[in-house]
């Protein structure tokens, strides 16, 4: 009789701990969506996670602005898990919302909510495969890139003035951008009032702002880029000479969609202007980024004007090779370069600003195979440094001994000693109206050499035009007051 109690005793402490244990596990924990949108009257699946340690019992939910009911509920005594919540908007538009409450074994809950945005209109899209037919994103829309979308050859992407196109985070092969290939065409013809901003997913911007009301203007690689490609001349070789076409760089040798280069210089791409690339570059690999604007084979039908480049983790703007001309330019910001040329580029940068680039100002570099041309850059101010930010540009103009290029009226400030500009005998490379910002004295302190070359002068002014940039981030932030 003592052993069966005392087994009873120790059944019934073996139970009190079991219970005891279940009540000291943590609560469970619900987590709900972010960026819901459903159509009046339309349903739209939620779906929030849960983690429950002491197991899953039940769930209810609630909503506001519509209906809401348990589509796939947690299974009995899981510790984690998806719960699938099909909300039913309401008939008018405005702020809605869904509720779901976790109990667990211990009768602990949470709740978390989801907030639903009920539109008239869908005005969110996700965009996770290539543009293979014609296509129009409209003005008062968002578009969140997926994965890297291509425009393929045969196919034009009309972006209307106003859209905000969102880069979901990546990396390496899963990097988002958005990839004009050979043939296609983007006519991205934003306006100064209603400008077409790139950025990141992260960016809780809304078509109609110019400012990110969260990000900072120095917050880069968070997603890719813009990316477009073309049929123009190229200057590239390999191990067997010269080559007409090559793979732009962070695509993949595997998608075809990433070759650029061939031999008509007045191809044409479409249209680009009032763009705002913003918060990209994220890396692909080996240190390797995407910059914020490249143009690979770009040719001269192809227009492009009034682009703005806002902390992008690589260079602002990349040429390789290609024809195409730019105007009207904002960099700030970027990680690494602000102008790169590659590969024998033809064309004109004309009226530009760039603000304290992480690394060179202008990496102008020459041709990599036998064909040969050069490019012009001019009319722009440059700001070497921004103090406050601890951010300085590491020379002022860097070229190759075989670079092939003329720098006409620009003007340089913010200039602090060590910096320069460097291979000032490259025979291809004429300085015009060079102005530094420095006393005339110590002029010689800020080549490469004992000698100032024909063209590089001190003092001076800035001969950009910055009141067509004032639709820019850049000028609403203030970064080119007094320029």
């Amino acid at each position: 009789m003592y052993a069966l109690v005392a087994s009873m005793a120790i059944f019934s402490s073996c139970n009190d701990d079991d219970d005891n244990n279940i009540d000291l596990k943590q609560a469970p924990k619900v987590t709900a969506p972010s960026a819901i949108e459903a159509l009046t009257g339309a349903a739209v699946d939620v779906e929030f996670s849960f983690t429950a340690q002491a197991g899953f019992a039940s769930s209810t939910v609630t909503a506001t602005n519509g209906t809401a009911v348990i589509k796939t509920d947690g299974t009995d005594n899981a510790t984690s898990g998806t719960i699938v919540v099909t909300f039913t908007a309401g008939s008018t538009a405005g702020a809605g919302s869904v509720t779901l409450s976790v109990a667990d074994k211990s009768n602990q809950t949470d709740d978390a909510t989801a907030v639903v945005n009920v539109v008239a209109e869908q005005t969110i899209f996700r965009i996770n495969s290539n543009i293979t037919e014609d296509a129009v994103w409209e003005t008062g829309k968002i578009y969140i890139l997926e994965t890297r979308i291509a425009v393929e050859s045969g196919a034009t992407l009309t972006i209307q003035p106003g859209v905000v196109v969102k880069g979901e985070a990546g990396t390496g092969a899963n990097a988002t951008a958005l990839m004009v290939a050979r043939g296609g065409k983007l006519m991205a013809e934003g306006t100064a009032d209603a400008p077409i901003i790139f950025t990141s997913v992260a960016d809780e911007i809304i078509p109609g702002q110019i400012a990110s009301p969260n990000l900072d203007p120095d917050l880069n690689g968070l997603w890719g880029g813009v990316i477009v490609l073309g049929n123009a001349r190229i200057s590239a070789s390999n191990e067997s000479g010269d080559v007409s076409q090559v793979q732009i760089e962070g695509i993949p040798t595997s998608d075809p969609n990433g070759l650029y280069g061939g031999d008509n210089d007045a191809d044409n791409s479409g249209v680009i202007k009032y763009i705002s690339i913003r918060h990209g570059g994220t890396n692909i690999g080996s240190g390797n980024e995407i910059n914020g604007l490249t143009l690979g084979g770009v040719g001269s039908g192809t227009v492009i004007e009034n682009v703005e480049i806002v902390s992008n983790q690589d260079d602002g703007i990349e040429w390789f090779g290609g024809t195409v001309s730019v105007s009207n330019v904002v960099v700030w910001n970027t990680g690494d370069d602000a102008i790169d040329t590659d590969q024998s580029w033809a064309g004109t940068l004309d009226n530009f600003v760039i603000i304290a680039p992480g690394d060179h100002n202008f990496e102008l570099d020459g041709p990599e195979g036998s064909y040969e041309a050069g490019h012009t850059i001019q009319n722009g101010i440059v700001i070497a440094n921004d103090p406050e930010l601890d951010r300085y540009s590491s020379d002022l103009i860097n070229v190759d001994a075989n670079s092939i290029v003329t720098l006409r009226n620009i003007y340089f400030t913010a200039i602090v000693e060590g910096q320069k500009i460097n291979r000032v005998d490259a025979v291809g490379v004429v300085f015009d109206n060079i102005m530094l910002d420095v006393p005339a004295a110590n002029l010689v302190d800020y080549v490469d050499g004992d000698v100032v070359p024909t063209g590089v002068v001190a003092g001076g002014s800035s001969t950009a035009n910055t009141s067509v940039l004032g639709w820019t981030w850049a000028s609403n932030a203030g970064a080119l007051a007094g320029l």
